[in-house]
């Protein structure tokens, strides 16, 4: 009897035990169900954020980094990039711009008086050139002087003698034939002196000036201290860029829609994009040589003083007004298969401007003991706005805004490169993103 009392109690233990083990596995199952029903709930508006906030994003930047990234700031630039010509050339200088000098006698080269590249005067010493053959020629010029006053007043004596018949002819006109000759001479001798720059009215001297025909920059010094120089070899060069021109060749098929007076855009190869404007006042009456192109003649109306002769360009010629918003190339960045700008979002700056002279005037300290202003300083928010691009034509591409931004909007036009990576860094880091 005693032994089926302990039978009993052993099958009423297991059998209590089996009770609470389902009711707590019951238990574990209903709150795992709840943990992964409310899991899906987070995700799902998690990617509905990121879709949010896929297309338009904001950067901040301290004032260290916008301003070592040097980014330019700007707005659109109204562009004819559809109705134009593409022409290349090359800059030019009229004949009457340019200058070789030389002497007119042999001599020896005793100073010189400038360098190249510097900026002269019409009439300014450029070298000094010696010869014996320069005081002999100044000594002809004074005896050819006096013989002529001689002559001079003999023919008048002679004149008024074979007038009354005095004298025969014969004698008046072998006077008078010495008197034309020397005449002659004096002004051939008077005009060498010109030439050669000498005073004929002052002391015989071995030393001329060699003087500027024009203003300008010295391009070349062919001779140096020493130097023996030749009558019409050239010493020095000199170039006036101030009337500096382009020349674009335009194909016979485009000729027809080439005229005076339209404005054209040019850049240098291989240089930056900023554009020198310019307006035709010619288009040649002959194709160019091995070519089936025609020369068109351009002024150039801005940074001339940039140019040398000779330099190749990209030119655009304006054959029509269909203008639209523009902007450089290096102001589209592209990411995730489409186009973005950068703007500057108004306020930003000038609110961390206020809390910096705020916190100025208070003397807040955080606790590492430095004023906030000091650790702040300026900051910068960009936002990035989608766009569509359209022709591009010398380094402007033509800009179609997805959605409205303020007129006056600041764009960054130089370093949005920049400002993409820094957005891309921060969003990998876990970094500020608005």
């Amino acid at each position: 009897m005693k032994k089926s009392n302990i039978i009993y109690v052993t099958i009423a233990v297991a059998a209590i035990a089996l009770i609470l083990y389902f009711s707590l596995r019951h238990s574990d199952t209903d709150g795992h169900d709840h943990s992964e029903g409310e899991k899906p709930k987070t995700e799902a508006a998690h990617a509905e954020g990121e879709e949010a906030n896929a297309g338009s994003k904001e950067v901040e930047l301290n004032e260290a980094q916008f301003r070592s990234s040097a980014i330019e700031l700007g707005t659109f630039v109204p562009k004819n990039l559809s109705e134009v010509i593409n022409a290349n050339g090359y800059t030019k200088l009229p004949p009457q711009n340019q200058a070789d000098v030389s002497v007119f006698t042999a001599g020896i080269v005793k100073s010189i008086a400038v360098v190249e590249g510097q900026q002269i005067s019409k009439g300014q010493v450029l070298a000094v050139i010696e010869s014996p053959e320069f005081a002999k020629l100044h000594e002809e010029y004074q005896t050819s002087k006096s013989n002529l006053e001689f002559l001079t007043l003999e023919f008048e004596r002679q004149k008024t003698l074979s007038e009354q018949e005095v004298n025969s002819k014969k004698i008046f006109q072998k006077t008078k034939a010495d008197y034309q000759v020397e005449k002659a001479r004096f002004a051939s001798l008077k005009r060498q002196l010109a030439l050669l720059n000498i005073n004929p009215n002052g002391t015989p001297t071995a030393s001329v000036p060699v003087l500027a025909p024009i203003s300008g920059s010295i391009t070349e010094i062919n001779i140096k201290i020493g130097s023996n120089v030749e009558a019409g070899k050239p010493l020095l060069g000199i170039v006036d860029n101030s009337k500096l021109h382009v020349d674009l060749l335009v194909y016979e098929k485009d000729l027809n829609k080439v005229k005076a007076g339209q404005n054209v855009r040019f850049v240098l190869t291989n240089q930056d994009n900023s554009e020198i404007m310019g307006k035709i006042f010619s288009v040649g009456k002959s194709f160019e040589t091995e070519t089936k192109s025609v020369a068109v003649h351009a002024t150039i109306t801005n940074d001339r003083q940039k140019l040398i002769p000779g330099q190749y360009v990209n030119g655009l010629i304006d054959i029509g007004a269909n203008t639209v918003n523009a902007l450089p190339v290096e102001a589209i960045v592209k990411a995730e298969g489409r186009e973005f700008i950068f703007i500057l979002e108004e306020g930003h700056n000038e609110e961390a401007s206020k809390e910096t002279a705020h916190d100025e005037k208070e003397g807040h300290d955080h606790e590492d003991g430095d004023k906030h202003a000091e650790q702040e300083g300026k900051t910068y928010h960009f936002q990035r706005i989608e766009v569509k691009t359209g022709t591009v034509q010398l380094g402007f591409v033509q800009v179609n805004l997805l959605q409205k931004i303020d007129a006056d909007a600041k764009i960054v036009l130089k370093g949005a490169y920049y400002i993409q990576s820094h957005l891309l860094k921060s969003e990998g880091g876990g970094g500020h993103e608005h």
